[in-house]
């Protein structure tokens, strides 16, 4: 009897999300981030999303998880009408959430989060693939080789 003939071997490919679904979750997760950074600013603090970077120790060579803080920017502003005037990202981009509109507009701090925990919501349903993938495609043209005269 070999080795091999005392486990269980079975015939499986690795489960590999669509570009769609990760770039919902890409966008969720900076959802998240903003509904924090919100949550944070009416109570007065600071938020920074953490992070894990791996880093290489020089004297053991030894490779080491290392937390570090990043500093998440509001996509939101006060407009000139006193209102608070929310713009989603992808990137650099700011996503166009339907034809002609790139915001939404908000009351107060406490209606932000609200309509930010909507629009989560409306991601994870797919209701923003089309604005997404546009994005994602102008993203990634930025940094396609032009050609050389």
């Amino acid at each position: 009897m070999t080795a091999l003939a005392k486990l269980k071997l079975v015939s499986v490919t690795a489960d590999r999300k669509s570009p769609t679904v990760w770039r919902r979750n890409k966008l969720t997760a900076h959802l998240t981030h903003q509904i924090s950074l919100a949550k944070a600013a009416i109570a007065g603090d600071v938020f920074t999303a953490k992070t894990v970077k791996f880093v290489t120790d020089t004297e053991s060579g030894e490779r080491k998880p290392v937390e570090i803080s990043r500093r998440v920017k509001p996509w939101w502003f006060t407009a000139a009408n006193g209102k608070i005037a929310l713009t989603l990202k992808y990137g650099a981009k700011t996503l166009e959430i339907i034809k002609g509109k790139n915001a939404v507009e908000t009351a107060d701090m406490e209606d932000l989060i609200a309509t930010l925990e909507v629009i989560k919501t409306a991601v994870t349903a797919g209701e923003l693939d089309t604005q997404i993938e546009q994005a994602s495609s102008t993203l990634r043209a930025g940094f396609k080789k032009g050609k050389k005269a």
